[in-house]
């Protein structure tokens, strides 16, 4: 079998496509009701809190489907953040941020029902005024395991020289930590799978055993790709049970963000021009890469495309892949907004429509509105019907720049 009889037909039935606005990030409640049984499936079973990071998805029209599944906490980084939480989830965040600031601790202290300090020195400046403002708030220190799992340094937060979080070697005794310390949180992961997560534990355990007979909760962060196909999720559930087995007293929090909504969805784009300057040629679409998929081009990685293979650059040929090569360019003016070389089925010419794969998590979260260009706009699908749709205009381009 070749590459070719493997592409994947489009998810989308053509009258949904057709009812669609263009370019629109689109979501499937269906796909977003699977991932959500296995999250509470797995939070059940291994009996720990799993909590939805709203800095990889935070398209509070959605909530409710997280509602109806058993989610209703969150994890903040941000003052806006919690205030999200508790406007749109119903409940205080959980929140941590590598640094807070006089004008802002007390209000995100009165919207949190944990608050995590990424050192020392900020905890030792601002504890007391959360307690103040928020008597029964509780509070935490994130702590750097230095294990590193993942490739890309721009993703990991344990790379040599890190500002993310406080490692065992400049911790005080456990008996000497400060007073009103409740908690430890660590984050290491990204897109990780099981056995990422279960060295995880492993190493957190191994390096802060002594401190946690001395708190009440500990938080393992996000990158628990729980919901990829192939995850072993009994391993993760068994290493957790073994954990909350030996620390019985301890509840336990994951924070995932791209998990709760990964391959729930799309974006729907268009080609507007193919540019032939003596090269391959360039599909220039209606959609930036730097704008509105800006992990492309940070990562960097390779977008999925339905009914489209991805050419490593300067390979002419690739054995079992035949049909029409372009380059795919944003439309934004920036000179490097483009990714990739693909291979068609069929020639592009203006008005062909592309279907980006997973590009629901970190993604719409993290757009910009960088050169004016069109905002893609925002849909829910369920079967056949549209559920929800938002538009952007001029005015929100607008509003950001005053």
């Amino acid at each position: 079998m070749t590459r070719q009889d493997k592409i994947e037909k489009w998810p989308l039935a053509d009258d949904v496509v057709r009812r669609l606005p263009n370019p629109c990030y689109v979501m499937d409640m269906d796909l977003l009701d699977r991932n959500l049984e296995k999250l509470r499936r797995t939070a059940d079973e291994a009996g720990v809190e799993i909590i939805l990071a709203l800095k990889g998805f935070a398209m509070w029209s959605a909530f409710g489907r997280l509602h109806d599944h058993g989610f209703d906490q969150s994890t903040a980084s941000s003052l806006w953040e919690a205030r999200l939480a508790v406007e749109e989830m119903g409940k205080p965040a959980y929140t941590y941020a590598v640094s807070y600031t006089p004008e802002e601790i007390e209000e995100m202290a009165s919207l949190s029902s944990h608050l995590t300090f990424n050192s020392l020195v900020q905890f030792g400046r601002f504890s007391s005024v959360a307690r103040a403002v928020n008597g029964s708030i509780s509070l935490g220190l994130r702590v750097n395991p230095e294990i590193s799992s993942v490739g890309v340094d721009l993703y990991n937060p344990c790379v040599p020289g890190s500002r993310l979080g406080v490692r065992l070697g400049d911790l005080p005794a456990a008996r000497d930590l400060p007073s009103g310390m409740e908690g430890f949180h660590c984050h290491a992961l990204c897109e990780s799978d099981a056995a990422g997560s279960c060295r995880l534990i492993d190493r957190f355990e191994e390096r802060f055993a002594d401190y946690l007979p001395h708190l009440k909760w500990v938080n393992f962060g996000g990158g628990h790709l729980i919901t990829r196909q192939g995850h072993d999720t009994a391993l993760l559930v068994e290493r957790l049970q073994a954990f909350k087995a030996r620390w019985p007293h301890l509840h336990v929090i994951l924070e995932p963000g791209a998990a709760f909504v990964w391959q729930t969805g799309y974006l729907l784009a268009r080609v507007e021009d193919v540019v032939r300057n003596g090269g391959l040629p360039v599909a220039v679409m209606n959609v930036s890469f730097t704008a509105h998929m800006p992990d492309c081009l940070e990562q960097p990685y390779y977008p999925a495309i339905y009914g489209a293979f991805h050419v490593e650059p300067g390979k002419e040929t690739e054995a079992g892949v035949q049909g029409h090569r372009y380059r795919l360019g944003g439309n934004s003016c920036l000179a490097g907004d483009f990714m990739g070389d693909w291979v068609f089925p069929e020639p592009l010419r203006a008005g062909s429509l592309l279907l980006f794969k997973d590009m629901i998590h970190y993604t719409f979260v993290k757009t910009t509105m960088f050169n004016g260009v069109h905002h893609p706009s925002l849909c829910m699908v369920r079967g056949g019907e549209i559920a929800y749709r938002r538009d952007f205009g001029y005015q929100d381009f607008k509003s950001r720049l005053s």
